[in-house]
């Protein structure tokens, strides 16, 4: 959990979505909804990114039986609620409730909120806010993750982003910077250097313009699980190489400042 906190937004994004996903599957399983009583992170484990869940000892297929909604209860350390019983005579519900405030208070708390994209917050607060009082169930939780998710892989969260012209900047193609001009931000994908996924060059530039250490970034070939370009970020750009798949871009003052020199 301590290196997911680490982890760039989108990491831990991935993680909730996957998880989110594993609850609506469970809520609708062919054995019908299953709970996990002992709910804990130390039940997953990331393969490749991707969060799986290792342990089913402590589940249950059975939601309780019921006369009144005071025999309905969900106990929490902090909190309690009660889930309405239905004509039938059973708690209806009550499992997938019961995963879902587990997965707020274990995951979602810790992971969701904290670096998110300005612009996706607000969509974030509402999942964290009906979540934290079990106000959705996990099919309307998972479709707002989803929309999230829609958003953020198309750019269309960009539409408010400042005013920001790629014109500052010159473009070189087909080398990378390969030494120097290093520096560190968070959340980033490099301990050692300032690494952040973009949508496009125009997000590039706008995360550049408002670092003040930065005066270039390389576009390159990788990409996150979102298809979204790794960016390297720069306080200069040095030691240029060969490199067909990249494009450095240097602000034109720096630019101007280095043919001075």
């Amino acid at each position: 959990m301590i290196e997911l906190l680490q982890s760039p937004w989108e990491e831990r994004f991935r993680v909730c979505l996957g998880l989110v996903r594993l609850l609506h599957y469970l809520s609708r399983s062919p054995l019908g909804s299953v709970a996990l009583l002992d709910f804990q992170p130390r039940q997953f484990v990331l393969v490749a990114g991707e969060l799986k869940l290792t342990d089913l000892d402590d589940a249950s297929i059975e939601e309780p039986m019921c006369q009144t909604r005071a025999d309905c209860l969900l106990h929490f350390p902090i909190r309690n609620f009660s889930i309405p019983c239905s004509p039938e005579g059973v708690c209806q519900g009550l499992n997938e409730k019961r995963n879902l405030y587990n997965a707020y208070r274990y995951f979602f708390m810790y992971l969701l909120p904290h670096q998110a994209p300005p612009t996706l917050r607000p969509l974030i607060d509402q999942i964290m806010n009906l979540t934290g009082e079990l106000k959705n169930n996990v099919s309307k939780t998972r479709k707002a993750f989803e929309e999230i998710l829609h958003l953020y892989k198309s750019g269309l969260y960009l539409q408010n982003l400042p005013p920001t012209s790629v014109e500052d900047y010159t473009a070189l193609r087909g080398v990378r910077a390969s030494g120097g001009g290093v520096y560190r931000c968070w959340p980033s994908y490099s301990q050692k250097a300032c690494v952040l996924s973009v949508f496009s060059v125009r997000e590039a530039a706008f995360i550049c313009t408002s670092h003040p250490h930065c005066s270039s970034f390389t576009l390159g070939a990788q990409v996150t699980w979102t298809g979204r370009r790794l960016v390297y970020f720069r306080t200069g750009f040095s030691d240029l190489v060969p490199d067909v798949d990249s494009i450095v871009y240097i602000k034109k003052a720096q630019s101007l400042r280095t043919e001075a020199d």
